[in-house]
């Protein structure tokens, strides 16, 4: 009986600049910026410790062109542990690692072999009658079904294909698009997926499965990240079982301040909303969005002065844990009654209506969205900007601006 394991990994995005984060604090960045590379490099040591037989990487190992050769440099020395250890490596490049996209390269260790961009290509493990079909992307974005010219599978094979995909995800940017049913049809016994960074099983008969990302980036990758090991008896998938190795880790958490009487009770409830955060973590340093929530007197105060109230929560998170940051205290709460306080003059004028849905009108985000080109060209050099970024929570930022405003008018 032939058995043997090996390792699917995919969306590294190594060298990610985690733009987000470094408005909110450089520090806490260059934290999560490592935890990436720290992340692969305990998944290159757990994969040896395992004694995986080959490993393969399923695109965007790299978040686009290096801004110097030390990521390259550091992926090297990576896969140079796995070729010491006897380990073959295949790698293909997804969207964000393109042959377009990262033009400047490092020699790899001669057991790295590489998916060409130009058609399928199949590379054929001997001694194990292993097959692996896939095809790099040749630019960022792949419109097209890739897996449809994947070639039939080797007959009497163990036959796995590397694909780079949103399969089915509505969720994800639609590259080389296929649907579950296309995959399953194709005849192999394994489908290594990439781009998709939650992990999910689609299918065991035949297996097909995205390990998602290694390292969360932002918010919308709250969660354990990692790889999976594969293994494999008599042509047969026996087990996967997931490897997690993400270093630092992103949450958010709602609470909800409904009947809160005092700012000392509102952060009470904070902390009780952290502390089972802090424990699913189990000792890693956490970025957390908090959202505030609910009809309350305290909205007022927190609306005016929405920096002392960031503040505040980050200082309730340290008290549950000194190893957790507030990437962002969201307010949308809302008063208990509505224009109580209001200023005398300000009583026939109903301000709230007047702003209501300016988060939504184009005209405002537009001219919005040009006052921030403007603010990042003036910028010192070396000051990085993700204006897209930016552009992205415009809508948001606005219904802030909204809420300031009134808070401050004693809405």
């Amino acid at each position: 009986m032939s058995s043997f394991r090996f390792l699917h990994a995919a969306d590294l995005h190594l060298g990610s600049p985690l733009a987000g984060l470094a408005r909110a604090d450089a520090e806490v960045a260059a934290l999560f910026a490592a935890a990436s590379r720290d992340a692969f490099a305990d998944l290159v040591d757990r994969a040896i410790e395992a004694r995986i037989a080959f490993a393969v990487f399923a695109g965007d190992i790299y978040d686009g062109e290096w801004k110097d050769a030390s990521i390259g440099l550091f992926f090297n020395r990576q896969l140079a542990k796995l070729d010491r250890a006897g380990v073959p490596v295949f790698l293909l490049k997804g969207n964000h690692d393109a042959d377009s996209v990262v033009t400047k390269s490092i020699s790899l260790p001669p057991s790295v072999r590489e998916f060409g961009s130009r058609k399928p290509e199949t590379f054929r493990l001997e001694s194990l009658r292993v097959a692996l079909h896939g095809q790099s992307f040749a630019a960022r974005s792949a419109l097209d079904n890739l897996s449809s010219s994947y070639p039939a599978p080797v007959p009497g094979w163990f036959n796995i294909g590397v694909l780079h995909t949103c399969c089915e995800s509505s969720a994800h940017a639609r590259y080389a698009p296929c649907t579950l049913d296309e995959l399953c049809r194709k005849g192999y016994d394994y489908w290594a997926l990439g781009h998709v960074h939650e992990h999910a099983v689609l299918s065991r008969e035949p297996w097909v499965v995205f390990p998602g990302n290694l390292q969360g980036r932002s918010v919308r990758e709250c969660g354990p990240k990692g790889a999976v090991l594969v293994d494999v008896a008599d042509s047969r998938v026996t087990g996967v079982e997931r490897l997690l190795t993400d270093r630092a880790r992103w949450a958010a958490a709602t609470v909800d301040l409904s009947g809160a009487e005092s700012e000392q009770a509102a952060l009470a409830a904070v902390e009780s909303a952290i502390r089972p955060v802090v424990a699913e973590a189990d000792g890693r340093p956490v970025a957390l969005r908090i959202t505030l929530v609910g009809e309350t007197r305290l909205h007022g105060g927190f609306a005016r002065d929405p920096r002392r109230l960031a503040d505040e929560v980050q200082a309730a998170a340290h008290r549950v844990s000194p190893n957790v940051w507030i990437e962002k205290a969201k307010l949308e709460t809302a008063p208990l009654h509505r224009g109580d306080g209001a200023a005398p003059e300000l009583k026939s004028l109903d301000l709230a209506a007047l702003l209501e849905g300016l988060d939504a009108e184009p005209e405002l985000l537009e001219r919005a969205a040009e006052t921030v080109g403007v603010i990042a060209a003036k910028l010192p050099g070396g000051v990085f900007v993700d204006e897209a970024a930016l552009a992205d929570e415009l809508p948001e930022l606005v219904n802030e601006a909204r809420e300031l405003v009134l808070g401050r008018l004693g809405r």
